[in-house]
């Protein structure tokens, strides 16, 4: 039975090619509420659609960094959608880094 590799995760700070602080502040925030419609079964609609963030581009603080964390499988449901994103990063010079989270617990052989 051959398993399917999980999506990747690719990692956007909030830090510049030459080790700058990316401002505004709030840009992670931003990013990931203008990608907050994709999501699994679609964009919500009724009250409270407008609050949370999708779960393939979600910002975060690492190491006192800000980031937003894109997942890959966002390219698959939405490539233009992903293309903006990494667009973003790649406009603005941030520093981009790809990874593949191991679920708690569980550790590669």
């Amino acid at each position: 039975m051959t398993v399917a590799p999980s999506p990747r995760e690719v990692f956007i700070q909030g830090v510049t090619q030459d080790g700058r602080t990316f401002r505004p502040s709030d840009w992670a925030e931003r990013l990931a509420g203008a990608m907050s419609c994709f999501r699994p079964g679609g964009a919500r609609l009724g009250p409270g659609a407008h609050i949370g963030y999708s779960p393939y581009c979600v910002p975060t603080v690492i190491n006192g960094v800000k980031c937003v964390i894109v997942n890959e499988e966002l390219r698959r449901i939405e490539p233009m959608a992903w293309d903006f994103v990494m667009n973003f990063a790649r406009d603005n010079n941030l520093q981009v880094a790809d990874a593949c989270l191991l679920p708690d617990g569980k550790q590669t052989p």
